[in-house]
């Protein structure tokens, strides 16, 4: 349970090799952080990842823990796993994803089957897995690391986008069943930003950084906000981008 300040206590990052869910890791660190568990597909990138955080937390443990997000079976029982060895879970950080080569999905159906499973699919389980245990323990809360690219779906990246557009809804609709059971969902809507998964990409207008994600996620769950947008400016370029007439919409020059 979080301490007297709202500092956490035990933080779960499923994706826990991703370049956001590490910076949001860092940043929520205290003295007050007992046990940090990075779960991921791949062990030895987690075990790496680990290394880092246990430098920045020498009084707490830190594990990494098989997790696969289109392996929608194991996601109960590792939540259930996870509180039974670690306590009660107060952040889950669902930062699992991928963004895929829109060339392949966009004309490939399995390709594009598989990728929806992973980002839409596997993160509705994983986020009903995590709901539940939250419910259970009366508190926590579960962030969802969502994207400007599904307020509006743009042709450069379709299948992604309208991934995230289906997950950003669920999340926002996941957080109305929460109210009133002490559990609950901070939807965090980026922009481009400069990460592993990036690289090699031209960086979008008001570009951002992990840590900066990370520092306005913190606030926002310092404040218990439900949707947060990082950089905040996004949300008003959103407000006009939404309803720009769809002729004028396809020749943007935005992918």
């Amino acid at each position: 349970m979080n301490n007297a300040f709202g500092q956490p206590q035990n933080i779960v990052v499923l994706g826990g090799t991703s370049d956001i869910g590490l910076a949001i890791v860092r940043e929520l660190l205290s003295a007050s952080t007992k046990h940090v568990v990075l779960a991921c597909r791949n062990a030895d990138a987690g075990e790496t990842a680990a290394t880092g955080v246990r430098q920045l937390a020498p009084t707490a443990t830190v594990d990494v823990v098989h997790f696969d997000g289109a392996d929608t079976d194991s996601h109960g029982p590792l939540m259930a796993d996870l509180a039974a060895k670690y306590g009660d879970l107060d952040v889950v950080v669902l930062a699992f994803g991928q963004l895929g080569d829109n060339e392949l999905v966009s004309g490939d159906p399995v390709a594009a089957a598989q990728l929806a499973h992973v980002n839409f699919s596997g993160a509705i389980s994983a986020s009903i897995a995590t709901s539940q245990q939250l419910k259970q323990q009366g508190h926590g809360v579960l962030v969802v690391l969502s994207s400007v690219a599904g307020e509006r779906v743009r042709k450069g990246n379709l299948v992604y986008g309208a991934t995230k557009a289906g997950l950003d809804g669920f999340a926002q609709a996941l957080g109305d069943s929460l109210v009133g059971t002490g559990a609950r969902v901070l939807i965090v809507r980026p922009g481009f930003v400069h990460s592993a998964m990036t690289a090699g990409m031209k960086a979008a207008p008001f570009a951002t950084t992990p840590d900066k994600v990370a520092e306005l996620t913190a606030k926002a769950l310092r404040s218990g906000k439900r949707i947060v947008w990082t950089p905040g400016i996004l949300r008003f370029v959103f407000m006009t981008l939404r309803h720009v007439p769809s002729p004028v919409w396809r020749r943007l020059p935005l992918g």
